[in-house]
């Protein structure tokens, strides 16, 4: 017979255990720890706490803040998975003095203190700054749209809410007719589906007065823009929006960083509640220069020879007004300029040459508005089956210039015989509430060039195309180290301060990597 060493796991043993001991020198949970000791200062925190004369004590927010800020480098953002490493995890023991809060004292302190949170990331940017991990040379703007504690199912503009309360009281009603001519049925079996027909019915009335209370106590939301609509609310976070990502439909956020080229440092962190990126633009650069002026790091960094870049989702006329009036060094292409560069000029279609053929366009290719005739002079237009179109006016478009509308009477095209050819969806024309083809042409601005040809030009050169090449290495791989490395890729909050402060927090991981990394804490 072979012969093992003995256990017995009914023994008992002494372990001593040094907690700095477990916290080494360039680790992440080293650098958390340093800075919260030696280098942030947490008296922001304190008005909140009311407990000077009674009340029992309070976890101290630098435990707290060890704790959150370590468990979100690892993905964990649940309070009750928190709660339980604090329990079983020597790492979350060390940073917590083997303490062991309670998973709502750590839900609250991340949803409470979102003004905090803030005063944090400035207080860590500083850090950053002292330690020369700031060039200030390029910033990199982009967005991350994450999913939030919201469900887009519960999500319409009003008029659509409207229905869908019609609805659920049409299916309410019906479930109660169908309710009431079984009532008087006794088996045991008819009274457990009775049950299970009550129980619905409750849950439907439920829902129809969740929607029909949001109807009554908010108001439709308004798009930002010259062309105001209304955009879709939702019921469980107001603030969120409905955006279309590379991986389908969220509800949620888009966070909004600005990073510096030189060490990738975040230096602005904000979360938008709407997909379109337009107007996130002049409030992050009036942060950075807010925030750098409070910081005493520069009384005006952009007037230093900074160039800002961003993508082409920021580009539109206001914009490129506002960097032009500031004297901002921004390069901010629009969507054509990879058209208009002859190194793209040999790539066709969306995937390039390599796989030419491999993804087929699903849109019907029809008749293109150059086969039209149109006069600018009489604001006419002819369509190639010798019609004339209906002049609907003229509206400015997001490049700053004007376009004329064009549409056709609808029963010019439902006749028309080649409708098939020159429309998108010809049975539309076939509907009474249907319309005809449209068109548009921009019409040449014979003034002044426009803001944004000025933006053309700057990016169109030589000098621009070699400064706009660096945004995508600066600020992708830091999106990619949120969300990929460290899970951080949804917010768990509703509301966008409670959000922001979240966002924030994502972005405080990511500097303090850094400074274990670059910096000198502690070695």
């Amino acid at each position: 017979m072979p012969r093992f060493k003995p256990y017995d796991y009914d023994q008992h043993a002494m372990v001593a255990i040094n907690y700095l001991d477990q916290l080494q020198p360039g680790t992440f949970e080293h650098a958390v720890h340093y800075l919260i000791e030696h280098k942030l200062d947490l008296s922001v925190f304190h008005p909140r706490y009311r407990n000077d004369d009674t009340g029992r004590c309070a976890y101290d927010p630098a435990i707290l803040l060890k704790i959150i800020l370590f468990a979100y480098s690892k993905g964990i953002t649940s309070s009750r998975e928190m709660q339980w490493c604090c329990e079983t995890n020597i790492l979350f023991k060390a940073l917590s003095c083997d303490t062991v809060p309670h998973f709502t004292t750590l839900a609250r302190f991340v949803s409470g203190h979102a003004d905090e949170i803030e005063a944090l990331f400035e207080q860590v940017l500083l850090v950053c700054h002292e330690q020369g991990l700031l060039g200030n040379e390029l910033f990199a703007i982009d967005g991350c749209k994450m999913s939030s504690n919201a469900a887009k199912e519960w999500s319409g503009t009003f008029k659509e809410l409207g229905e869908k309360r019609d609805k659920l009281r049409r299916l309410i009603r019906d479930h109660l007719d169908e309710h009431f001519q079984r009532d008087k049925e006794e088996t045991e079996a008819e009274m457990e589906r009775d049950i299970r027909h009550a129980k619905m019915i409750l849950s439907l009335d439920r829902a129809m007065t969740k929607v029909d209370r949001f109807l009554n106590t908010q108001r439709p939301r308004q798009g930002k823009g010259k062309r105001s609509q209304e955009v879709k609310s939702n019921l469980t976070d107001n603030e969120s929006a409905k955006m279309t990502t590379g991986k389908g439909t969220i509800q949620g956020y888009n966070g909004v960083a600005t990073v510096d080229k030189k060490h990738q440092i975040i230096i602005d962190a904000q979360a938008f509640g709407e997909g379109q990126e337009h107007h996130t633009l002049k409030p992050v650069l009036v942060s950075i220069e807010q925030r750098y002026r409070r910081l005493g790091i520069s009384p005006d960094i952009y007037q230093g020879g900074t160039v800002v870049t961003a993508d082409t989702g920021f580009a539109n006329e206001a914009n490129m007004r506002y960097l032009h009036e500031r004297q901002i060094n921004g390069y901010i292409p629009d969507n054509q300029f990879r058209r208009r560069d002859p190194r793209f000029s040999a790539q066709k279609g969306k995937y390039g040459k390599r796989h030419q053929g491999s993804q087929p366009s699903s849109r019907k290719s029809i008749i293109p508005a150059s086969e039209f005739q149109f006069d600018p002079v009489t604001m006419t237009c002819i369509c190639p089956a010798g019609e004339s179109l209906t002049y609907r006016g003229q509206r400015e478009a997001e490049n700053g210039k004007n376009r004329a509308h064009f549409e056709g009477r609808l029963l010019q095209c439902r006749h028309c015989p080649k409708k098939h050819q020159c429309m998108q969806n010809p049975a539309s024309a076939d509907h009474r509430n249907g319309a005809g083809r449209q068109v548009s042409f921009t019409i040449e601005n014979k003034g002044l060039p426009s803001y944004t040809d000025w933006m053309k030009h700057r990016v169109d050169s030589q000098y621009g195309k070699e400064v706009y090449s660096h945004r995508m290495s600066v600020v992708e791989p830091v999106f990619g180290n949120i969300g990929t490395n460290k899970g951080l890729d949804r917010f768990s909050l509703r509301g966008r301060k409670k959000v922001q402060g979240q966002w924030q927090l994502y972005c405080l991981i990511h500097n303090i990597e850094k400074l274990a990394n670059y910096g000198r804490l502690g070695k």
